[in-house]
């Protein structure tokens, strides 16, 4: 069977992290989404996502393929169900379909197809950027369970004070010499090669992905994920960080999301409650204009390659696109569009030349090439969010 993940509707809602990649590479919890999938249904999977992306993240066409809602998170339901899936069947949940089987050529009409609704409580959905910390406690626990069951961890040290050590799970390579490990509020996964540094206090839920750091005498709150490769210090408390960014030094990051290759320069600090308690509301790029979360903690959404100076201060709910470089003193505003330049004084346009030069640097101290396939997309991010810089 050939299955096929594909943006569905909430793609422009989980806007700036889809600028840059297919809603299946979102990360949440352990694994990206795609990730998820790929590991209950036992195959790998393509993509159907904008054009611009699709050089980079292809899809797929067999003579039989299953197309899966990519911002759906798999459970083993409704995984079993998906791969139990024959000609003109489809999943929906509600008036959503989450999974349908179609032909090669077939034309989609789904008052042909026999309709399976999917009745489970475990569906959990990514609908809007705010939904990958809100939910991350809940998707660590499952992704724990899932990727832990039947394995041996590796022995806690001896030094290492650990409550609950039965729900604490350390992957190969991994190096925790001198930390406390609380996880009597859900579980806590270190992975391979990872390196927890002395003095470091973590509550789970927590993930700390391949190759990440977690900087000397670091506080770490409950439903956090640090992504591969990131090195993240200071107080931080239910965020996700994608993965190869860096928050390396104190200041406190709260209720956020962090895409991949950011950098938060010393002493940065993000609000995640309004000084009234009211309801946060962030940009939204569908309606062009600061739409209600439902949140009363919501602090900073940052697109991938974006970077902020030391002691910047983010108001709680603000939302900066791909490939920004803040700095200075103030505040600056709750919505700074992709390739912006500046702080509180006012924003100019960062330009490609110059933002390509810093992101060449930034990857290849991590071994990776900035190639012309990425150039590429974030050129099209610049095209794309020139409105909003004009704005």
């Amino acid at each position: 069977m050939n299955y096929i993940l594909f943006d569905g509707p909430v793609r422009n809602q989980l806007l700036p992290f889809t600028f840059t990649r297919p809603v299946a590479d979102l990360r949440i919890g352990i694994l990206t989404l795609r990730e998820k999938w790929e590991l209950l249904l036992g195959f790998t999977t393509t993509t159907v996502t904008e054009d611009y992306l699709s050089q980079k993240w292809p899809m797929v066409e067999l003579d039989r393929n299953v197309l899966i809602d990519a911002s759906f998170v798999p459970s083993q339901n409704l995984a079993h169900l998906v791969k139990g899936l024959t000609e003109n069947q489809a999943i929906f949940y509600g008036d959503q379909p989450i999974a349908f089987f179609v032909t090669e050529g077939q034309e989609v009409n789904f008052e042909t197809f026999e309709i399976i609704q999917y009745s489970c409580d475990d569906v959990l959905r990514i609908e809007h950027t705010w939904d990958i910390f809100s939910k991350n406690h809940l998707a660590i626990a499952r992704d724990f369970e899932m990727i832990t069951s039947g394995r041996p961890s590796q022995p806690i040290p001896e030094t290492t004070v650990a409550f609950h050590p039965e729900n604490i799970f350390i992957e190969e390579g991994a190096t925790l010499p001198l930390c406390s490990l609380n996880a009597s509020e859900g579980p806590i996964y270190i992975g391979k090669n990872a390196e927890i540094m002395e003095g470091s206090m973590i509550r789970g839920p927590f993930a700390l992905c391949e190759g990440a750091t977690v900087k000397m005498s670091a506080k770490i709150y409950t439903g956090t994920t640090i992504g591969p490769f990131s090195k993240v210090g200071g107080e931080v408390s239910n965020s996700v960080i994608f993965g190869y960014s860096n928050k390396g030094h104190d200041g406190f990051l709260g209720n956020s999301v962090i895409g991949e290759w950011c950098n938060l320069g010393a002493d940065t600090n993000t609000s995640n409650l309004k000084n009234n308690y009211a309801e946060v509301r962030l940009w939204d790029y569908d309606t062009e204009r600061f739409a209600p979360t439902g949140l009363q903690f919501c602090g900073l959404m940052m697109g991938d390659h974006s970077k902020c100076g030391i002691n910047t201060m983010f108001n709680t709910g603000t939302v900066v696109g791909v490939s920004a470089n803040i700095f200075g003193s103030g505040f600056p505003r709750n919505f700074i569009p992709s390739f912006s330049w500046g702080g509180s004084g006012g924003m100019t346009t960062y330009q490609t030349t110059k933002a390509f030069e810093t992101a060449k640097i930034a990857m290849s101290r991590r071994g990776i090439e900035f190639d012309a396939q990425e150039a590429s997309i974030l050129e099209k991010v610049f095209e794309l969010s020139s409105k909003w810089r004009k704005a």
